[in-house]
């Protein structure tokens, strides 16, 4: 596996380009999960929790919400192993933010996701070095994605 070094601004964009990395591991999306993102967040919309509504609605059942499926994000993704590269040397990685977020596909009920992630670029920030990284979560068998991310990293040292 290639390793390259936070700071190495030029390896790393090197680095960057179209290929996805590898498949992160796989997430049941259950009905229960999906209550009980509801109930943390508050957001009781009838296509999430409402099965027998959301069965006779517009995508045929229940879906996980958008910033549920976005915030799985830390453990479907293998963000620090992108294309068989690590990045090395840093003491600290801070959520930055993001570029841009799409919800292009629902997320069935019963379902399984998964995700994979590719650098897009990197560059000198005061703090470190800013990663930017694009991440697709997808259904399971699916080649559109569900959640689309490009996802803002802060290596330190």
């Amino acid at each position: 596996m290639q390793e390259i070094s936070f700071n190495d601004i030029d390896g790393l964009n090197a680095a960057a380009g179209e290929e996805w990395g590898p498949w992160g591991p796989d997430y049941q999306m259950t009905q229960e999960r999906i209550n009980g993102f509801a109930d943390l967040t508050g957001d009781h919309q009838w296509i999430h929790v409402d099965v027998e509504r959301a069965n006779a609605g517009p995508f045929g059942g229940p879906i996980a919400h958008g910033f549920f499926t976005l915030s799985l994000v830390p453990m479907l993704s293998a963000m620090l192993d992108e294309d068989g590269m690590r990045i090395t040397g840093f003491t600290n990685a801070v959520n930055y933010g993001g570029d841009r977020l799409r919800f292009l596909a629902p997320v069935p009920a019963g379902s399984t996701v998964h995700a994979r992630s590719r650098i897009t670029e990197a560059r000198e920030h005061k703090h470190g070095t800013l990663v930017a990284t694009q991440i697709a979560i997808h259904v399971e068998g699916s080649d559109v994605p569900s959640v689309l991310y490009d996802a803002l990293t802060l290596y330190q040292g």
